[in-house]
């Protein structure tokens, strides 16, 4: 059983990363990218389009609209069950993504418990009254790893967060689980790292990049088909920036520098998410990532 996860910050080369190795290996790309789920949302996400990935099957991509909410709970059951089936065909295969908190539900045994509707709505009264940056902040003082992987922007996430805490009387992070009680224990663990100016340089030319292919184009058809109705999608970078613009909150050239700047701040926190998984093999730009990875696999 060949099960190899490439995680890392945006802008690192996960998803090129993925196709090779999964080339070398004959395998399938799983993805664990939170806003590659949603269908239309191309430019923003990097989303590779098909002939791009090389003939490799990829899986977890496109799979809900943008009016609605995904959370952990439902990735983790269908990203497992893909997984498991591609297994237990004898197909090898590579989840990549940016979301650490997708990965590790994919590996390891978390327990999401369940929802209690009074108690979200009072925490969603309170963000309606004092505004997301507070809530952020009392999150940050409850759980500083939740706050750190959750940004301010991702209302949902925020508030699900502060109920879990309310609920379970436990920081939000407390299920996260010890590296032995992983769901796959053959699994090999890649971590993408990249110097900070290179990284912040290529996030420039990336933001810029997709602004130009139409990424305000892009918002304005999803507005069309509920963009605005969920709250994850429209939360998702670039995305929320084109939507400020678009309602006059801020200009064409704030937008694309904010998105820079959210991107940066995103980055810091999938650094600090991913460095407390000790599993993670870290392998620089320098490295010869395919080449380490494949032995790596050979000596399983």
């Amino acid at each position: 059983m060949t099960l190899v996860v490439i995680g890392g910050a945006t802008a690192t080369g996960k998803s090129e990363l993925a196709i090779a190795v999964a080339k070398k290996i004959d395998g399938q790309v799983v993805n664990a990218d939170s806003m590659q789920l949603y269908r239309g949302m191309n430019i923003g996400t990097a989303k590779l389009p098909l002939e791009e990935r090389q003939g490799i099957p990829h899986h977890m991509i496109d799979l809900v609209e943008v009016s609605t909410d995904v959370n952990v709970a439902w990735y983790q059951e269908q990203a497992r069950a893909t997984i498991d089936e591609l297994l237990g065909q004898g197909v090898a295969v590579v989840v990549v993504g940016g979301t650490g908190f997708y990965i590790k539900a994919i590996l390891d045994d978390l327990n999401f418990p369940d929802t209690d509707p009074l108690v979200r709505e009072k925490i969603t009264l309170q963000a309606e009254k004092i505004g997301n940056d507070a809530l952020h902040q009392r999150l940050a003082i409850l759980d500083p790893a939740a706050a750190a992987a959750i940004p301010k922007e991702n209302l949902r996430r925020v508030i699900r967060a502060l109920e879990v805490i309310e609920i379970t009387g436990k920081p939000f992070t407390a299920n996260l689980p010890r590296a032995d009680s992983t769901r796959y224990p053959s699994a090999r663990q890649f971590g993408l790292t990249m110097d900070r100016d290179l990284l912040d340089t290529r996030v420039d030319a990336r933001v810029d990049r997709m602004f130009e292919l139409g990424l305000v184009e892009e918002v304005d058809t999803l507005i069309q088909q509920g963009l605005l109705v969920g709250k994850t999608a429209r939360a998702a970078l670039g995305y929320a920036q084109v939507v400020a613009m678009r309602n006059g909150e801020i200009s064409g050239d704030e937008a694309i520098s904010q998105t820079k700047l959210a991107t940066r701040q995103y980055i810091r926190r999938q650094e600090t998410w991913f460095r407390r998984d000790q599993r993670i093999t870290w392998l620089d730009e320098s490295s010869e990532r395919v080449a380490i990875i494949e032995k790596a696999i050979l000596s399983t």
